[in-house]
């Protein structure tokens, strides 16, 4: 059988160990993803250190993954060999539970986290579910989009509802968080009279859009519309 190298932890508190293991097959619902690049969290001290309960050793940590579909499980319909990828946190959900049917798969009663629930990053290939998987654009360099799987969405997902909302998120402010140096290009809006703006209609365009180079829109769904 083909073997992959791997860093794993063998116990909570245990070193980083590089170790050689079998490369995995995907199961029913899953797909194996060839890691190119696997950012570095400060949650994997959880993982490092045994500070979240029942996590079974050893364990590989890493759930900022960026990389290519490699192979499909059984019932794998939207995803391919060959696609860019990556994996964050979420790593999982049951699709069944009273949040999950109301589309908060985040708030799922029965969530995997990657690196918690399963192996993560910090090896040459990894497995997750189908779910779990997100696209990434062939020319956005994996050793960027990886952090984007974790640090990267949590801040996009806490600053885009803000500029719909009430809050009056000023157009400034979005700029200093997102313009870093070779990361991000700065904050657009249709007119400055839209940066006062505190709620957008439904179906509107959206008043701000964050780019990064090359035009890789980062946006909320048009559709989305802010709480009352």
């Amino acid at each position: 059988m083909a073997r992959m190298k791997a860093v794993q932890v063998r116990k909570p508190g245990g070193s980083f160990e590089l170790v050689e293991r079998n490369i995995p097959d995907p199961a029913r619902g899953q797909v194996r993803i060839k890691v190119e690049a696997c950012g570095i969290c400060h949650s994997d001290v959880l993982v490092k250190e045994g500070l979240w309960p029942g996590i079974q050793y050893p364990r590989v940590p890493g759930h900022e993954i960026a990389g290519r579909i490699d192979a499909v499980g059984a019932d794998v319909t939207n995803w391919q060999a060959g696609q860019r990828v990556g994996v964050g946190w979420h790593g999982g959900h049951c699709f069944t539970c009273e949040f999950c049917r109301r589309g908060d798969f985040i708030l799922c009663r029965n969530e995997k986290i990657t690196a918690i629930h399963f192996d993560g990053g910090y090896q040459e290939y990894v497995i997750a579910p189908a779910e779990a998987v997100a696209a990434i654009p062939d020319d956005l360099p994996a050793a960027e989009a990886a952090p984007l799987m974790c640090a990267g969405i949590t801040v996009f997902n806490s600053l885009a509802p803000a500029i719909w909302s009430r809050f009056k998120v000023s157009a400034d402010l979005v700029i200093s968080v997102f313009n870093m140096p070779g990361k991000w290009d700065t904050v657009l809006s249709r007119s400055g009279a839209d940066r006062t703006k505190t709620r957008s209609p439904a179906n509107s365009e959206p008043l701000f859009t964050l780019t990064r180079r090359p035009e890789i829109p980062l946006r909320p769904s048009k559709n989305w519309v802010a709480p009352a």
